[in-house]
């Protein structure tokens, strides 16, 4: 408490607070900018005018980019992606993050094992030898082709692993004295205690795949396949006339390529940051329990 009343602590937590201050208005203008863009006319955007508040407040970049059917049609392609994506990703990682965070003792080829995931980090197949591994396996314009080739994400294995050996031995050794195996120690003894490191990997999973874009450039054949990523960036970013109507070229001159990215940032952001406040509750209740686990 003396420690507290001291006059460097006082100015030690004044600078703290301007410093976090500032670095908070660095990450939150930007989004305020690109969010007054977004509803700001072409016009104004073009000459600058828009700061922190939309100018001639419009909805028309919105209405481009949302009031179509493929618009809904690979919403509902993500959707499902993340879905069966985050799904797929973390029971993996989960699996496997458990066994490879055991020491050599008692997993004898874990070095082995853990060096072979860490070389699929450093190299890969590429690109091509990837398309026909997932051409030759049928997955080209399935779902199975947006989810399948990064079922197993390498880092967050690496990450949960290593806050799996982070947890008291002691736990595990009562449980198994108990009678646990290994899938019961795993599942209601490393699972619950790890919240903080699942909630920071789903939210890691969820994002990869919600912005992913360029596999499904490359593995969907057909445009009302895409998801939503994929399907913006051909329509926004390289304006593809031919998945345009008459509507959508008249609606096209009243707008911006600056607003409608401005839309598009905001629409592609709006998913996470609707999920974002759940997982927010799983690290404060994880952040809890890991504070008494010792």
């Amino acid at each position: 408490m003396l420690q507290n009343n001291t006059t460097g602590y006082r100015i030690f937590s004044v600078i703290n607070q301007v410093l976090m201050i500032g670095l908070s208005l660095l990450c939150v203008l930007p989004v305020l900018h690109t969010l007054a863009i977004s509803f700001s006319s072409s016009s104004a955007a073009a000459a600058g005018y828009v700061t922190l508040w939309p100018v001639e407040f419009t909805w028309k970049s919105y209405e481009f980019v949302i009031a179509k059917p493929e618009f809904l049609r690979a919403m509902c392609v993500t959707v499902l992606r993340v879905l069966l994506g985050v799904a797929i990703n973390m029971l993996l990682t989960i699996i496997i993050a458990y066994p490879l965070s055991k020491e050599a003792r008692v997993f004898r080829w874990r070095t082995v094992y853990v060096w072979f995931f860490v070389f699929t980090i450093l190299f890969h197949g590429g690109l091509i030898p990837t398309y026909i591994v997932v051409k030759n396996l049928g997955l080209i314009d399935t779902i199975w082709a947006l989810v399948l080739p990064g079922a197993v994400p390498v880092f967050n294995v690496i990450l949960l692993l290593n806050f799996f050996r982070t947890l008291p031995k002691e736990l595990e050794e009562a449980a198994a004295i108990d009678g646990a195996g290994h899938g019961t120690i795993l599942w209601r003894l490393y699972v619950p205690l790890s919240l903080p490191a699942l909630a920071t990997v789903t939210l890691f999973t969820i994002v990869g795949h919600w912005n992913s874009w360029f596999d499904g450039l490359i593995y969907m054949n057909r445009p009302e396949h895409y998801p939503l990523q994929s399907y913006l960036q051909t329509v926004v970013i390289q304006n593809d006339l031919a998945l345009l109507s008459s509507t959508d070229l008249e609606l096209l001159q009243t707008i911006s390529d600056r607003t409608t990215k401005a839309a598009q940032i905001f629409l592609a952001a709006l998913p996470v940051l609707l999920v974002y406040p759940f997982l927010q509750r799983y690290f404060v209740k994880g952040i809890v329990v890991g504070s008494v686990k010792e």
